[in-house]
């Protein structure tokens, strides 16, 4: 469970250009939930998601990961539970590794390096069994560079490979948002299916309504750093797609 509580974040505080990106967020995210957060441009779903990670520290608050207060830790402190997938798809890859060595680092995110990756026959069946759940006839072309490939392919890449290593929540970014409509389909369809697979804790930043209508359990509105809309997985199921736009209207 992630557990937030007066949750604030200040950027520039004191100056002109002060900015209150999160304002007050109490959260409970129970186990196994797709959250998918929504609001417009400004809202604080980002810095949200960056708080949660670790990336950035709020200015007041406390997160817990299950019974552990994360607040202080750094985004590497909270790997051993968190994986993050970014809206650019240029962010989760390393570009001149072939996609075999992207996924074994990947493998090994949380996990004590030594002097050689690690590479075996076990693990590259394992990695092609694993792409070609895909569809996009990546299986076979595992040694090439990973960052020769389209965005779609890295992002869809980046998804499979941030479930290979042990991890108990998904934050995803607008991982659509850079993509085309097929290759946008091809990630989100992969993250209800891991997230369901791996009894994952998902939380979805997107401005997709369409996508935040069809995927997740529970559907969260931002606005000013605020939380205005919380719909759980029972209103959720008689909530119409039309409800969504009329929330923007």
């Amino acid at each position: 469970m992630i557990t937030i509580t007066n949750l604030y974040k200040t950027f520039n505080r004191g100056k002109a250009n002060q900015v209150n990106a999160v304002n007050g967020i109490n959260l409970s995210i129970k186990d196994e939930e797709f959250v998918v957060i929504i609001g417009s441009n400004g809202s604080g779903k980002t810095t949200l998601l960056n708080l949660i990670s670790g990336s950035i520290r709020p200015s007041e608050g406390t997160i817990k990961i299950d019974d552990d207060d994360v607040t202080s830790q750094a985004d590497y402190q909270r790997s051993k539970w968190i994986a993050r997938v970014f809206q650019n798809p240029m962010s989760g890859t390393a570009s001149e590794l072939s996609i075999l060595d992207n996924f074994r680092l990947a493998a090994i995110r949380t996990k004590a390096k030594g002097l050689s990756i690690g590479v075996n026959d076990a693990f590259k069946k394992q990695v092609k069994e694993k792409i070609a759940t895909l569809g996009m006839g990546l299986e076979n072309k595992i040694e090439q560079p990973i960052g020769t490939l389209s965005g779609g392919q890295r992002q869809a890449l980046t998804l499979l490979m941030s479930v290979m290593d042990e991890c108990k929540i998904l934050l995803l970014d607008e991982p659509t948002a850079a993509l085309d409509p097929r290759s946008a389909e091809i990630v989100m369809g992969t993250a209800d299916k891991l997230s369901r697979e791996f009894k994952l804790t998902t939380i979805l930043v997107t401005h997709n309504l369409k996508d935040a209508y069809n995927y997740g359990t529970r559907i969260i509105q931002m606005s000013e750093g605020r939380i205005i809309k919380d719909v759980n997985s029972d209103n959720k199921k008689v909530l119409k797609q039309n409800d969504l736009f009329e929330w923007f209207g």
